[in-house]
């Protein structure tokens, strides 16, 4: 296998927008990614309550939206997967579909904040380098309830990049 810099970009994508598309670009651009793969989520356990869109046609919505970018993909992997869409599990399994890449966890900053109550958060610091999106003049968010979860050091580990997306 070639070495290679993937990005990896998860969400229910319902629909997916121009927002989703400028992040991808500029965390592509600022980590010099190969590849981002677009990954709509399965069953998002945090949204359990909200009618979503059918996985398949989300899928879709997302192949037509990233269609002739050459860096953009998508992946089914959460959607062909049973049960919620766990996100250290799919870089889990991504990290050995695509051994010998780097893998990046591409999430926006509201993402961060929620983090410490996902499922197996610091495992996520195992398989990928979180990348975290914030917009201009957007404080730094509190990483305090995260430190909380996963100890004083880890945070920095797990969030190594903070790109300035201009929206």
């Amino acid at each position: 296998f070639l070495y290679m810099r993937l990005g990896i970009f998860g969400g229910t994508f319902d629909p997916i927008h121009l927002g989703h598309l400028i992040l991808a670009e500029h965390c592509r651009e600022a980590c010099r990614l190969d590849r981002v793969l677009f990954i709509p989520a399965g069953q998002p356990p945090h949204k359990s309550e909200r009618q979503i869109t059918p996985g398949k046609l989300r899928l879709e919505m997302v192949e037509l939206a990233i269609a002739g970018h050459p860096a953009f993909a998508a992946s089914s992997i959460e959607l062909d997967r049973e049960g919620p869409s766990y996100s250290a599990d799919t870089l889990a399994a991504l990290s050995l579909e695509h051994s010998g890449a780097e893998l990046f966890f591409l999430i926006g900053s509201d993402s961060l904040l929620e983090l410490a109550s996902w499922y197996q958060p610091a495992r996520i610091a195992t398989f990928a380098t979180v990348v975290v999106a914030t917009r201009p003049g957007t404080e730094r968010p509190n990483l305090e309830p995260l430190r909380a979860v996963l100890g004083p050091h880890a945070v920095e580990q797990l969030v190594q990049h903070f790109v300035v997306i201009p929206l």
